[in-house]
């Protein structure tokens, strides 16, 4: 499972109140979490990502699912994936689900439309369900709110117009250091991974380090690779995947979404991470397909 996946879930294991409450908009007072659901049926598919709460709302036992999602999902497209696994969630556990989609990188999401809808006459389909993209949450708020499952992502979200990004950071750091948690350097390593996506590894490594003083503690809880290669190691694997990640989003943007992804498996088995770099400035250029995978297969690649 990917570092950002891992540290999104964990939060929402630990956490799972906030996020129900984030599902309802921090509006209804009557929902309790029961239990977090691992689905055992067969019938239940669940991608990486997904996590499943039976929450009581109004007196009534409710599901409440969460798919993370880092970049947008093309195959298949978020709205069937979304639509038949919510089908199947209500078949198999004959509760209502209020579902929901968070996207962690600021450029996703923008053109979910939140629904599934299959318009035929006297065959009309139309599921839907939340779609949350951190961008367009107020920090601000949630910092105010402290709610300790969602300050971990708020270097994510939209900082106040009159503070810059470092500034932005360093104010989620120190709430975040703040928060009453039982194992603080795993909390700010959650910080870190998910901070990644947005903002230098070493810069927000360095912040911790200046506001907390718990650096060394955290690059345990980092990433594996950290502990056994070096920080420096765990960084650069960091910023690879950040780089396929991208250079599949320009691609899927700018040409064939769909298409795009079957360049997945050459990338992942690319290390080197200037040779990602140049794949990532090709992709912003070329014009179609064939031409990324002729760039693809220069060098021997």
């Amino acid at each position: 499972m990917a570092s950002f996946d891992t540290a999104s879930k964990k939060q929402v294991e630990t956490n799972p109140q906030d996020f129900v409450d984030l599902c309802f908009k921090f509006g209804s007072e009557n929902t309790t979490v029961l239990e977090i659901i691992t689905p055992e049926q067969p019938t239940i598919e669940m991608h990486q990502a997904d996590i499943l709460i039976k929450a009581l709302h109004n007196n009534r036992e409710v599901l409440v699912h969460f798919e993370f999602q880092t970049t947008d999902s093309y195959d298949p497209e978020m709205p069937l994936r979304m639509a038949g696994y919510i089908i199947r969630t209500i078949e198999t556990y004959r509760l209502p689900v209020y579902s929901n989609v968070i996207y962690l990188r600021p450029d996703a999401g923008r053109s979910d439309p939140g629904k599934f809808e299959q318009n035929l006459e006297h065959h009309n389909i139309s599921v839907e369900y939340q779609v949350f993209r951190l961008i367009e949450i107020d920090g601000q708020t949630i910092l105010d709110l402290k709610p300790p499952g969602l300050i971990p992502f708020t270097p994510l979200m939209k900082r106040p117009v009159n503070m810059d990004a470092e500034q932005w950071l360093r104010q989620c750091i120190q709430i975040a250091d703040n928060i009453d948690v039982p194992n603080k350097p795993e909390y700010l390593g959650s910080l870190v991974v998910l901070g990644n996506l947005v903002y230098d590894p070493q810069t927000i490594l360095d912040i911790i380090s200046e506001e907390t003083m718990q650096q060394p503690s955290i690059i345990e809880h980092v990433a594996p690779q950290a502990r056994e290669q070096g920080i420096q190691e765990g960084i650069q694997q960091g910023t690879q995947e950040t780089t396929r990640a991208n250079i599949l989003e320009i691609l899927a943007f700018r040409l064939q979404p769909e298409a795009a992804q079957t360049f997945k498996p050459a990338l992942e088995s690319i290390d080197d991470l200037q040779r990602l770099k140049q794949l990532f400035r090709a992709a912003m250029q070329v014009e179609t397909l064939e031409e990324f995978t002729q760039a693809l297969n220069e060098n021997g690649t």
